[in-house]
Parts: C-alpha cells; structure tokens; sequence
C-alpha cells in the first residue's frame, strides 16, 4: 500500500463500548482521586477535608499546639486529621492517652516515618527510631545510667556541685543568669556522659529546633513526591541538611576528645568511658553502629540540657511574675535549711512545696508543646471509633495542660493545685490512676522519656537553692524607676520551647547566704577540677 494511501486512511472510530469504557476508567481515577484526603466515618471526627489534602491546608506553619486546643474544644477530646492520604489522630484526653499509649503500648511504641527527621540523623536518634532492637538497646544504656540509683548513689554530687557554681555565679553576674541556667544543665549532662565540665557558657562542653516543629515543613511525608523537589527551591532542606551537619560535626567531635583522652590512658568517672571500657571487653553490640552510638551520647546531652534549661527558665520568669509564690516556698525552706546551707535532695520531702512548683512550670509552659508524635502499628478501635494502623498519634501537651476540664484557669501560674500531688512525675506516669496524672511533659507509654529521674532532680535542686539564696523580681527601668513588666507568652517557636531571652532583678537575701554560697562553692570547685579538660 503506497504512503499517501495510508496517510489519508481515516483512524479507526472506537466502537460505543470502548468508549464507555474509558470514560469508566477516567471516572473511576478521578472518583479514587478525589476519595485522597477524605475522612474514614468510623474515625474520630475532626475539621471538614477538602479532596486530596485533606486538612493539610489547615496546619498552621508555626503554633499548631494552640491550633490544636481550638480543635479540641470544637470536635471532642479524641479528634482526627487528614493529611492527603494519612490518618493524624489527637488524643486531648487523659483516659485516652491511658487505655492506648500506656495499656496498649506494644501496638501504639512506633514513630511516624520523618523524612526531615531521617535527614537530620542520618535514621540515628533514640526520638525518632522504631522500636526495634537499636531503639530497646539505646534506651537500656540510659534507663540504666540515669535510673534513681545511679543518681542518688553516684551522679547526684555533680547535680549538686554544679547548682553550687551556678549560685557563686549568680550571685557574681546576676545579669548573666540566661546563659549561666544553661551552663549549668549543659554542665550536669557532659560531666556525667563525657566526663568533661562546662567551665563557662563559651565552653565547647555548654554549646551543644525549630526545623523540627510540625507544620514548619511540607507534609513530605504524607506526599513523598515532594522530596524530589531541589534543594534549591526547598529552604526546609537545606535547613535540615545545615542542622544534621551541624549534629555530626559537634557529636562527631566530642566522640574525639574523649578518644585522644583514652589514647592517653586516662579514663574517667562517666558514661562513655564505662560503655567504651564495657564494649572492649565484651564485644560491640549488634544493634548499635559507631555513628548510633556517637549519636546516642549527643541525644544524652541534646536530651538533658537544653529541655532541663527551658524549664528551670520558665520557673524564674514564673518566680520574678509571682513574688507570692517565693515568700511561700521559702517558708519551708528556711524551717529546714536556715541560712548554714542551701537545700539538698535529700531534704525533698520536707519540702513539698518545691515539687509542686516544679510540676507547675511544666504544666504552664511544657517545652514539647505537642510532643513526638506516636505510630499505631495496626487497626484499632477506642470507644466505638476507628484508628487506622499507621495513623500518627499525638499527645498535645500544651492543649492538654492548658485545658479548662483538667486544670481550672490554666492560664494561672498556680503551684497550689498540686498540693496533693507528693510524689515525682515517674510516679504519675506509671499510674494507672490516669485522672490524678500531674503533667505530660515526659509523654506517656513507652516512649516517655528515659531521663525523667535526671530532669526531676535537677530542676527540683536548682528551683530549691535558687530560692534559698535570691530574691527574684521583675526588672525595672534605670531612668523611670517603673517596673518592666515581662511578658510570660515571649517564648521562641518550634517542637522545643524555650522562654526569650529576658531581664529579671536577682538579689542575694542575705550575708549570711552569700557566706554560705562561697563555702559551699569552694568544696564544689574541688570536686569538679576532675572533669576539668
């Protein structure tokens, strides 16, 4: 057949039926298409979706913890969002949190894959990790090196000596008391992991996030194919990639001090030294790479540090806005301590009133606003509603603790209402008394967090000494003679909050305490020159 003949054949008309059924077939995709991002009926309600997103186009980029009280008080305790194709699930209720994270917690342990998360660790961090093998192992090391024993028997004299420095501290430069708090839990966690003290906060040992934050990224992992998406036009990526890089120069350098120490044959009272010594004789563990294990012992700092700073600086920006509650506190304390010494642990049951004020800052302004979310292995039900396996599970700290159900006027500074609460927060946690839980900052189940002993204690030291020995104010102006009054909402965004920097007037309460603070100080000193570089 010649080629003008074919170029002039008419294609071949689809037959009626063909036809129907492609248009079925484009039908069919458009119909599953638009089924993306719509609601189970069976699950928790929540906000109305849109096709295809869902409810993603309603997560706020910053101050989704506010966003998700607002949706508790309007769709129930138990809600549910849709992200494209995935299942959030919020659990604003303490029963809840309960009966699924606590009781059901072998199915309710895993995390959310994190795309950014996986990009800041290379997949290596106890927060984000399955609970798989590595996951069990890691949380062995530090349930093991931070349990009360190991506290009350061996780390409690760092605890104690560094509050010590931070009291001489104060009571030399009160002004610097922002970067002294840090100092001084950055201090407490290197002493006891590496074996190496913070001497000052420009110490490479007191330096160690707001990309993290949910809704400060796109829903990556909800809609995958936008990881293909350049660096160069994706700022979340290279804020990711900058911070990992950052994590690993400054674990990765860390792990090298303490390696050149070993090489010189001198080993000190820490953890790694006794995890290293431990391996070499017995064997590397299967389940944790060097790079893990590098890690591992920056997630300790990472960890203790900077959340125990958020909170000890949200209790003097509480002390310096409510005089009230220093005169209270320091009844007790001067009945058991008098002006010959500050407070120790040991004193905690003699002084109740501290443990109330402690678990007060974390319930007024926890620094996990909304926690690291769960991951449900498997279909369940709770209260005749579904939760699809693989559904994100939140336990919104701020929403719970700022809700007007469980603490009347939460918006109060009020370490009155835990009057009866005497024991610590571990206490509470384990419980199966769910209504008289005290706080959500350590989570729930599983995955709460294994350092609970050591924040406990150092925020209960630090709260009771500063007390004993300062009187805490807000500041005041130098020309007018007005007080500046602070603002208690001037916290910094992100999945960790801490309070911005701020000025608070800090007055030693006496001679007597100021000779004190000096004696003790200088045996403080004599302790710590062993972790001295």
């Amino acid at each position: 057949m010649a080629l003008s003949q074919l170029l002039e054949m008419s294609p071949p008309t689809p037959t009626p039926a063909a036809t129907a059924v492609a248009a079925l077939a484009l039908l069919f995709l458009l119909y599953r298409l638009l089924q993306v991002g719509k609601r189970d009926p069976r699950m928790p309600s929540g906000p109305p979706t849109v096709p295809i997103l869902g409810n993603a186009h309603q997560i706020p980029k910053t101050g989704l913890y506010k966003q998700f009280r607002a949706w508790s008080q309007q769709y129930g305790p138990v809600f549910s969002l849709k992200v494209g194709p995935s299942n959030i699930i919020v659990l604003c209720d303490r029963k809840a949190i309960h009966k699924l994270l606590v009781e059901r917690g072998s199915i309710y342990s895993d995390r959310p894959p994190s795309y950014v998360g996986h990009m800041l660790t290379k997949g290596d961090h106890l927060a984000l990790e399955q609970m798989d093998a590595t996951w069990r192992e890691k949380r062995k090391v530090i349930s093991h090196n931070f349990s009360p024993k190991q506290l009350d028997e061996k780390h409690f004299k760092v605890q104690e000596a560094e509050a010590t420095v931070l009291m001489k501290n104060l009571l030399q430069s009160p002004e610097g008391f922002y970067q002294d708090v840090r100092r001084y839990t950055a201090s407490v966690a290197t002493s006891i992991t590496y074996g190496f003290r913070a001497k000052s906060y420009g110490s490479f040992w007191a330096h160690w996030t707001e990309v993290m934050e949910p809704g400060a990224n796109p829903p990556v992992d909800d809609f995958p194919v936008l990881s293909y998406v350049p660096s160069l036009l994706a700022g979340w990526k290279r804020r990711a990639r900058s911070a990992g890089d950052t994590m690993d120069g400054t674990w990765g350098k860390a792990r090298s001090i303490v390696e050149q120490r070993r090489a010189r044959g001198e080993r000190r009272n820490c953890i790694i030294d006794s995890l290293l010594d431990d391996y070499e004789k017995k064997g590397w563990p299967s389940a944790i790479s060097q790079h893990s294990f590098t890690n591992l012992m920056g997630e300790i700092i990472e960890g203790g540090a900077d959340t125990t700073a958020a909170q000890l600086l949200t209790l003097i920006l509480a002390f310096a806005i409510h005089p009230e509650v220093q005169v209270k506190a320091r009844k007790q304390i001067d009945e058991v301590c008098g002006t010959e010494r500050s407070p120790l642990w040991t004193d905690f049951a003699r002084l109740p009133y501290m443990n109330c004020i402690v678990k007060e800052g974390m319930r007024w302004r926890p620094v996990a606003v909304t926690a690291l979310p769960h991951k449900v292995r498997q279909d369940d039900m709770y209260a005749g509603l579904l939760i699809p396996k693989n559904s994100t599970v939140f336990i919104p700290t701020w929403a719970i603790h700022h809700s007007d159900d469980v603490y009347p006027d939460p918006e109060e500074f009020n370490p009155d209402r835990y009057l009866s609460h005497h024991k610590l927060a571990n206490d509470y946690a384990g419980s199966p008394d769910y209504e008289n839980r005290d706080h959500y900052n350590y989570g729930a189940g599983r995955r709460i967090c294994p350092g609970i002993h050591l924040a406990e204690r150092n925020m209960w030291r630090i709260a009771s000494k500063l007390l004993w020995a300062f009187e805490f104010s807000e500041p005041v102006d130098g020309k007018t003679g007005k007080t500046i009054r602070l603002d208690p909402e001037a916290y910094n965004p992100g999945i960790l909050q801490a309070p911005l920097p701020f000025k608070v007037g800090i007055k030693v309460r006496s001679e007597m305490h100021k000779s004190t603070i000096l004696k003790e100080h200088e045996s403080a000193l004599d302790f710590l020159r062993q972790y001295d570089e």
